[in-house]
């Protein structure tokens, strides 16, 4: 520091130097040397972009600029040669010696980058000392050999440095740099400070917690007088800097160009970061790993992916003509077909399983047929032979869309979990089967109905230790005795609007009620319905539980819709995040597919608990994981809190380790157990081993015949089922 400090005052000191001559003396740090001759250390510190501040910043800054005139000739012309390699090892072994500083790549390369702007400013003082005159014009005659300088410089040096710098390539840069240097538009005005020490200056004297400030609050403070006042044109690039930090992501700032260099319209160059100062990078400020160029061996592999792909497409598209050519060829036969209301299935809505028979005949998933007059898809009649099919499970995640859904670009199964699609009629098979094994175990179970329809049944005694599912036998009952027997009949649960920030009326169907009576996956009607048991048998007129936990809701956000509309989900999380004034963790069962797992987000410290019953990570999920992310800073943005920018990307994700699952079809079952706890905990923060309380391996069946028990008397309480 000393070293530039020198430098700039004999660069910018008065035309007549030759009343005024510098009288101080050469730089070379005495009081370093008798210190380390004692075995005295300095220590040095580091801020969060690992630049160099505190008291002895400046003591080792100059110590540099006088090592490097001890070891570096003035005519090395280039930093980077590796003639010089042996003259900076020398140069970091002897700062070692008298400073504390960890042996590490990272701050020695720092500490030779500082040597370097050393070694340019020497010569540069050198040049505009000795070779220029009053009108900073190089001079024609020889310049006399600096002999206050001899230390440092022998002749001969002195000789072929004189004539590097009348080198006429030399001259036109040196102008061009002049002229670009001599009235800046934004001038700096903190002097030998730097943009790290007025960092930590800021950061003392604000008392802040902060570990750094945004590059555009340095540049403005950078650019304040003595007198405190800002310039116009000054605080017109800081507002809109931070106009642009609430529209921009990290990552645009951090690809593309930072918000400071967009407000001034200027480009961003490699290897340093605009109001930052010497050492900080895109790379150690995000801190990303830093991006190869892929070889010949991998653009060659993704060329011939993206070929497989497009022959892929050529094919769906092919096969997709034909079937509209075959389905225009068909004849209406009646008026009731042409309404799509189909003899051979029920009408209303029906549990179906789902079928494909190309390239072989197999079943691919489960979901819901709508059998209704008039049916539209997507505001659109259903193509002929075929009917309208919301999908709830995939069984085989490859599987193609019968037709592609032009509307969300849709060729997937899995990508259609949630939404309707189009399904020909002779590859949907109602489970009206199933049901009547149910409905035949059921009466052998409890026998026939009773006289009085109204009244529950009585069920035997159990055995000693033995668990009898009585409100499921109930509700089983209930059922068979009600017109909810039928297929496609269905009931209405209200859910109101503290539950999932909006009012709603959530679907219950008999398929659902099956699914819990068979122990078969649920759909996210049964889960929303313990969502509102949850809320009120725990949660209602309980403030602290009320205003502690939040739900989300897996209709309004799950994997079809994410990759669908990710817009409309971001904007349904940042608006129940911002439902909260104090600490809340928002419970979000989220489902990936064919696979229910819990989120467990607490928005205002930015910790994400991840629940899965699989042993599954979330980067196995990564339209979810950028969902929650981009959610998370937009309502960091909106609520106007200041976070560091080391810290802005680095929102904590912890994996819970819960109990798992050891089946195919538990999943729901455990992420409404799940919720159950961590409510019943009252607790904030999940521990990453889960509670203590109900720490396990696996969860036993009867810890979850207690769910569907719980389920089961909501129903009957709720008088869902009426006979």
């Amino acid at each position: 520091m000393a070293s530039d400090q020198e430098n700039s005052q004999d660069a910018n000191a008065p035309d007549d130097t030759s009343e005024k001559e510098i009288t101080r003396g050469i730089t070379i740090m005495k009081s370093i040397i008798r210190d380390r001759d004692k075995a005295v250390t300095y220590n040095v510190n580091w801020n969060a972009d690992n630049q160099l501040i505190g008291s002895n910043a400046a003591k080792l800054a100059s110590y540099i600029g006088t090592l490097v005139r001890m070891h570096i000739p003035i005519t090395a012309t280039r930093w980077s040669n590796k003639e010089l390699g042996s003259a900076k090892d020398k140069i970091w072994t002897e700062i070692l010696r008298s400073f504390n500083i960890e042996d590490t790549t990272i701050r020695k390369k720092y500490i030779l980058q500082l040597a370097g702007k050393r070694h340019r400013g020497w010569r540069t003082f050198l040049t505009n000392k000795y070779l220029k005159d009053k009108e900073k014009n190089f001079v024609e005659y020889d310049p006399e050999y600096p002999v206050k300088y001899a230390i440092f410089i022998t002749e001969e040096e002195w000789v072929a440095f004189v004539a590097q710098r009348r080198d006429e390539n030399f001259k036109k840069v040196s102008a061009t740099n002049r002229e670009r240097a001599s009235n800046p538009t934004y001038a700096y005005k903190k002097g030998r400070l730097g943009y790290a020490r007025l960092e930590e200056k800021i950061l003392d004297e604000t008392k802040s917690d902060a570990t750094s400030l945004p590059p555009h609050v340095l540049w403005k403070e950078a650019r304040v007088g003595k007198d405190g006042t800002v310039r116009d044109d000054v605080q017109h690039i800081y507002d809109e800097c931070e106009t642009l930090s609430q529209s921009i992501s990290t990552a645009e700032d951090q690809e593309n160009r930072s918000v400071l260099s967009r407000a001034l319209n200027v480009p961003e160059y490699p290897g340093r970061v605009r109001g930052k100062g010497h050492g900080c990078t895109l790379t150690s400020l995000y801190k990303n790993p830093r991006r190869r160029n892929p070889s010949n061996q991998e653009v060659m592999e993704t060329l011939q992916a993206l070929q497989a792909q497009v022959l892929q497409l050529q094919k769906d598209n092919e096969r997709y003509r034909c079937m509209e050519k075959c389905s225009s060829q068909l004849k209406e036969t009646s008026e009731k077909a042409s309404i799509n209301c189909q003899n051979k299935f029920p009408e209303g809505i029906s549990s179906c399983q789902l079928y494909l028979s190309s390239p072989t005949y197999r079943l691919v998933g489960k979901g819901k047929v709508h059998n209704t007059s008039g049916d539209l898809l997507h505001h659109r009649p259903l193509p002929d032979g075929h009917l309208k099919v919301s999908v709830d499970v995939v069984l085989d995640k490859d599987a193609l869309l019968p037709i592609p859904d032009i509307v969300s670009e849709t060729t997937l199964l899995r990508d259609a979990i949630g939404s309707f699609v189009a399904w020909p009629l002779d590859l949907i098979f109602i489970d009206d089967e199933v049901f009547a094994q149910g409905s035949q175990q059921l009466s052998q179970k409890i026998g026939s109905r009773q006289k009085n329809k109204r009244d529950l049944p009585v069920t035997s005694l159990p055995k000693k230790g033995a668990f009898v599912p009585r409100y499921q036998i109930s509700l089983e009952t209930l059922v068979d005795s009600s017109d909810m027997a039928t297929a496609g009949a269905i009931r209405l649960l209200d859910m109101e609007e503290d539950i999932f920030g909006y009012s709603c009326t959530e679907t219950i169907g008999k398929e659902d009620l099956e699914h819990i009576f068979r122990h078969q996956e649920l759909g996210v009607g049964v889960i929303h319905t313990y969502i509102r048991f949850l809320y009120d048998n725990f949660m209602r007129g309980n403030d602290q539980l009320s205003n502690r936990f939040r739900f989300v809701s897996s209709s309004l956000v799950n994997k079809a819709l994410i990759c669908r509309e990710p817009d409309s989900c971001r904007e349904y999380l940042v608006k129940r995040f911002m439902a909260s004034s104090t600490n809340n963790l928002y419970l979000w069962p989220y489902n990936s597919g064919c696979h229910w797992l819990l989120l467990a987000i607490d928005p205002l410290k930015e910790v994400v608990y991840f629940l899965n019953s699989i042993d599954g990570e979330w980067t196995n999920y990564p339209d979810m994981k950028q969902l929650v992310d981009t959610s998370i800073k937009v309502f960091r943005s909106q609520r106007q809190a200041r976070v560091p920018r080391t810290k802005s990307s680095n929102i904590t994700w912890i994996k819970v380790q819960c109990p798992l699952q050891r089946n195919g079809i538990d999943c729901g079952y455990f992420v409404m157990r799940f919720m159950r706890e961590i409510i019943n905990m009252n607790q904030i923060e999940i521990p990453i081993t889960y509670f203590d309380e109900y720490k396990c391996a696996h969860y036993t069946r009867l810890q979850l015949e207690q769910i569907k028990e719980e389920l089961c008397q909501y129903f009957i309480k709720k008088r869902l089922i009426s006979i």
